[in-house]
């Protein structure tokens, strides 16, 4: 089973396209399934069916394992399910069918723009690390990139003059996100005097570099984001995909169209977009006073008295 599992994990990198990280929590969810296999004396994965999938997903929910976890963790068994069924390796799919739980929606946690001003004048921009810090954390916030984006990022991607990025997101789709003047700033500066120093005598296209001259992985701008927010005082736990939050929320309450932050975004439903429409209650009254005539004529009167 292990060197099928490799098999899969090939081909989720080469054929996928997935990201490290989704590729480490689906490896992970199938060895737990395996070792549950092993437990209940299961030989082959053509043994497998629905009951058995039932009997599993039951022990989860007897761990206490959460919704979302448990969401992933069949997600990782259908996609593992499809390939055995595509390679032929089985002769019916047990989890075609299935549905996974019902989630709690739960509103994304973002930062206030005072937040984010503290957040950006954290790094220490008298060091290359530092530097680079700045232009990671500008970036992200300024086009909404996941992590996964702005890790995968080269040179030539960079369009500094237009202010444009070229990234390739989930499923290999392709596409271009802005930024403003404070990020190109930050990454012009960032590329003409802090790259060189961290790449020293390595060659790569990268963009973001470590200590080492190699491009930055996932982890380390989770350990980068966390560092520089707890410097700048910020109570509430911060991670990279806060900020994608941060700026979704951010351009919504600054009246931007939900189908123009979709493609911003990268999403390939318009339903992932519909949760950032949780505007902040003043923005929310700001625009029912500008949208309703009958408000805003109240609101005047009560003005003149």
């Amino acid at each position: 089973m292990q060197e099928i599992i490799e098999r899969y994990k090939n081909y989720l990198e080469a054929e996928r396209n997935a990201s490290p990280y989704t590729v480490r929590n689906y490896i992970h969810d199938l060895n737990e399934f395996i070792n549950f296999l092993s437990e209940k004396r299961v030989a082959s994965l053509d043994e497998v069916d629905r009951q058995l999938v039932r009997e599993y997903l039951s022990e989860l929910n007897k761990k206490g394992i959460f919704k979302t976890s448990m969401a992933r963790k069949l997600s990782a068994l259908r996609s593992f399910y499809k390939y055995l069924a595509r390679e032929g390796m089985i002769e019916s799919n047990p989890l075609e069918g299935t549905s996974s739980p019902k989630l709690d929606r739960r509103l994304p946690s973002f930062l206030t723009l005072e937040e984010v001003e503290r957040l950006l004048k954290a790094p220490n921009l008298s060091t290359p690390k530092g530097m680079r810090d700045r232009a990671l954390i500008e970036l992200i916030y300024a086009s909404g990139l996941r992590v996964s984006e702005l890790v995968g990022l080269n040179l030539e991607d960079v369009d500094l003059d237009n202010r444009e990025i070229r990234v390739w997101g989930k499923g290999s789709k392709e596409r271009v996100v802005l930024m403003g003047k404070p990020a190109a700033a930050a990454l012009t500066t960032y590329i003409r005097e802090a790259r060189p120093k961290l790449l020293g005598s390595k060659k790569t296209n990268a963009l973001f570099l470590n200590r080492d001259g190699e491009r930055l992985i996932e982890r380390r701008v989770q350990k980068i984001i966390e560092e520089n927010a707890k410097a700048a005082g910020i109570k509430k736990r911060v991670h990279p995909h806060t900020l994608r939050h941060t700026f979704a929320t951010h351009l919504l309450d600054g009246g931007a169209d939900l189908r123009v932050l979709q493609g911003l975004l990268g999403h390939a439903s318009l339903s992932s977009t519909q949760i950032y429409t949780h505007v902040t209650k003043s923005q929310a009254r700001k625009i029912y006073l500008k949208a309703h005539p009958m408000a805003e004529k109240e609101s005047k009167e009560n003005e003149n008295k």
